[in-house]
C-alpha cells in the first residue's frame, strides 16, 4: 500500500440558475465524486469541495422574473441544487455558496492584494445603458442587427449567425434583451481592471510546468489564450447583487458604491472560502490545503471542469493566486471534459434542452445515470447521449453482467449451501485463471483511476464483472454439485468472494448498488477498501477472503431492465430518439 496522500478535489461551481442538466453533471461534479470515492477507498485523505456560483446578471434577471429578491431566489435554488446533488450521491465534504460572507471577505482581500502589487488599476470604458431598465447591460444582453451579416438578433458579444466577435456599440438598431426597450445610450463607467498582461510570462511558465499533469484538451486551451496574449480585463460590474468593492479599510470604495466584483473573479475564490467554511464547521485546518507555507505543498490539488471553464482556471484564477504575493496553493492536476451532446446539439439550461438532474431521478435511480455518464465520459471528444445507448448500457452492463452474476451466485449459495460460504474443496485451474484475471485487471483499474481516465476505468470494471461470469462458466458449480459437492463448493465460495470484490470496485460509480451487494454479503465497513497486492498470491487470496461458514443473504434484484416502452415514453417527453 502506498503512503496515504492528502488530496483536495474541487469541481466547477454550478451556476445558481436552476437545477443542472446531465451534461453539467458529467463534465465536473460526477467525475470529481467518482475520483474522490476511489481515492478514499485507496486510503487517501480526501476533501471534496464544491459550491453554488451565485452572482452575476443572470441571477438578478432570474430573480426578477420569479418575482423574488435575488437573495430569496438564490436561497431557493441552492436548496434545489443541494438536494439534486444529494439525490445523485455526490459525496461532497462541503457544498458551499459564493454569496456567503467568507467568499465576500476573501474576494475583497484578493483584490486589495493585487492592487498593492500593481496589478489592478481604474479605467474608464464605454458601456450600453438601458434608460428604461435603469441599468448598464452586459454585452450579451444587448441585441441588434449584426453590422457584418445583417442578422437581426445578434448579441453584443458575438453574432450567432456569422460567428464574428462584436462590440455592443457596433450593433445596428440595438435594444435591451432584458426589456426590449430601444431607449439605450452609451455611457462612460469606471471599473477595476486586472492587468493580466504583466503576468503573461509567469503564467506561461506555470502552465508549462503544471500542464505536464493535465490532459491535452486543457493544455491546448490554456496555450491558445496565452498565444493570443493576455489582456487587461475588467473585474467589476455595474450591478447591485454580488461582492461589494471596498477599500483597504473595508469601507465602500469611492465611486464604486453601486458596483460589485465580476462573477468570474469571485467564483473561483469560492473554492477557498468553501474550504474555510468546511474547516470551521468540522474543526479542521483549511490552511494545510491552501497555504503553501502551512503545509499545502504536501497537498495534491485536483480540479474537474468542462472545457468552457478551462481558460478561467488555467489563466485568470492563477493570475489572482500568483499575482497577489501570498503563498497560495495552485492546481496540480486538472481534468477537463468535452460536451455531452443531445441529439445534434448541446444540453442547454436556458433552452431546457435535454434531461435535468431532478427529472432523471424521477425516471430511474441515480446509479443507472452515474454508470452511463461515467462509462461514456466525454474525454477524448464530445459524447452523444441517446436513449438507445443509455438503455443498452443499463441492460447489458448493469442488469446482465453485474446483476445477473450476483443474483445467480448468491441464490445458488442460499439454495444449496444454506446461505453460508462453503468450507470444503480445493481450488483448481478455473480459480487460477480467475486469480490471474484479478492480478492483471485490478492494478490496471487503479492506474486508470489515478490517471483520471474514467471511460477506461468503467470498461475495466465491466471487464472484471464479465470475467466473473466467465469464471462461473468454467467452474460450473451447478453441474459439479450433482456428482462433486466439494468441487461445487469451491466455485460457490470463489463466486461469493468475487461478488464482494465486484461490489467493492463498483462503489465509486454505482454506490447504492455496491452497498446492497456488500450489505447482503455481510462485508464489514473496514473491509470495503479497494483490494490490492504486489504478487499473484495476494489476488488468489481474494477468492477465499470471506470467512468460510459466513452467512450471506441474496440481495433483491439490483437493476431493472429498461423496456422499449419506457424509451418511447421518454423520447416523447424529452425529445430525441431515432430519426
Amino acid at each position: 500500500m502506498t503512503k496515504p496522500r492528502r488530496i483536495l478535489v474541487t469541481s466547477a461551481l454550478p451556476y445558481i440558475n436552476g437545477v443542472k442538466h446531465l451534461g453539467n453533471l458529467a463534465g465536473s461534479m460526477l467525475p470529481a465524486d467518482v475520483y474522490s470515492r476511489v481515492m478514499r477507498l485507496l486510503g487517501h485523505d480526501v476533501t471534496y469541495i464544491c459550491a453554488t456560483d451565485e452572482h452575476g446578471t443572470p441571477a438578478e434577471l432570474a430573480a426578477q422574473a420569479a418575482g423574488q429578491t435575488v437573495q430569496q431566489y438564490c436561497d431557493e435554488q441552492y436548496e434545489i441544487q443541494r438536494k439534486a446533488g444529494e439525490g445523485f450521491n455526490l459525496s461532497y465534504d462541503w457544498f458551499g455558496r459564493t454569496s456567503r460572507p467568507a467568499n465576500h471577505a476573501l474576494t475583497q482581500h484578493f483584490a486589495q492584494q493585487l492592487e498593492r502589487h500593481g496589478l489592478i488599476e481604474v479605467r474608464t470604458s464605454k458601456q450600453v445603458y438601458a434608460v428604461d431598465d435603469g441599468r448598464f447591460l452586459p454585452d450579451r444582453y444587448v441585441e441588434g442587427i449584426c453590422p457584418h451579416c445583417g442578422y437581426e438578433k445578434a448579441r453584443g458579444d458575438q453574432c450567432d449567425s456569422c460567428g464574428r466577435l462584436l462590440d455592443p456599440v457596433d450593433l445596428i438598431d440595438p435594444y435591451s434583451a432584458v426589456s426590449g426597450s430601444r431607449n439605450i445610450e452609451v455611457r462612460d463607467t469606471d471599473h477595476l481592471y486586472l492587468l493580466q498582461t504583466g503576468m503573461q510570462d509567469r503564467i506561461r511558465a506555470w502552465v508549462n510546468e503544471k500542464g505536464k499533469n493535465w490532459p491535452q484538451l486543457a493544455v491546448s486551451i490554456a496555450n491558445k489564450w496565452l498565444d493570443e496574449g493576455l489582456i487587461a480585463r475588467s473585474i467589476t460590474r455595474d450591478l447591485s447583487w454580488g461582492v461589494k468593492v471596498t477599500d483597504a479599510d473595508g469601507n465602500p470604495r469611492p465611486g464604486f458604491e453601486k458596483k460589485v466584483f465580476y462573477v468570474w473573479f469571485d467564483a473561483p475564490i469560492g473554492y477557498i472560502s468553501a474550504t474555510q467554511e468546511w474547516a470551521e464547521a468540522n474543526g479542521k485546518d483549511w490552511e494545510t490545503l491552501w497555504k503553501t507555507d502551512k503545509g499545502a505543498d504536501e497537498t495534491e490539488y485536483v480540479q474537474f471542469m468542462g472545457k468552457d471553464n478551462v481558460a478561467f482556471h488555467t489563466v485568470s484564477f492563477p493570475v489572482t493566486l500568483l499575482g497577489c504575493g501570498e503563498p497560495w496553493k495552485t492546481v496540480d492536476k486538472l481534468k477537463a471534459f468535452n460536451w455531452v451532446t443531445w441529439y445534434g446539439g448541446k444540453f442547454s439550461t436556458s433552452q431546457k434542452r435535454g434531461v435535468f438532474m431532478d427529472q432523471a431521478l424521477d425516471l430511474l435511480p441515480a446509479d443507472y445515470w452515474r454508470w452511463y455518464l461515467i462509462s461514456n465520459a466525454p474525454e477524448g471528444s464530445d459524447a452523444a447521449f441517446t436513449w438507445e445507448s443509455f438503455q443498452a448500457a443499463v441492460n447489458s452492463d448493469l442488469a446482465n453482467v453485474l446483476g445477473n452474476f450476483v443474483n445467480r451466485i448468491t441464490k445458488y449459495c442460499a439454495s444449496k449451501f444454506d446461505g453460508k460460504v462453503p468450507e470444503t474443496g480445493t481450488p483448481g485451474e478455473a480459480e487460477a485463471w480467475m486469480a490471474n484475471e484479478l492480478a492483471e485487471r485490478l492494478p490496471r483499474l487503479v492506474e486508470f483511476y489515478e490517471a483520471m481516465e474514467f471511460r477506461k476505468a468503467a470498461a475495466e470494471t465491466r471487464a472484471l464483472w464479465a470475467a466473473g461470469n466467465e469464471y462461473l462458466t468454467k467452474a460450473e458449480p451447478w453441474v459439479k454439485y450433482k456428482s462433486d459437492v466439494d468441487g461445487a463448493a469451491v466455485g460457490v465460495r470463489a463466486g461469493i468472494n468475487l461478488a464482494a470484490v465486484f461490489g467493492i470496485i463498483a462503489q465509486p460509480i454505482i454506490p447504492d448498488a455496491a452497498k446492497k451487494i456488500l450489505d447482503a454479503l455481510g462485508i464489514p465497513e473496514a473491509n470495503r477498501k479497494f483490494p490490492g497486492g504486489s504478487k499473484a498470491e495476494d489476488f488468489a487470496e481474494l477468492l477465499d477472503a470471506i470467512p468460510r461458514g459466513h452467512a450471506i443473504t441474496p440481495p433483491d434484484v439490483l437493476f431493472q431492465k429498461i423496456e422499449e416502452a419506457q424509451v418511447a415514453e421518454w423520447t416523447a417527453r424529452f425529445g430525441g430518439g431515432k430519426d
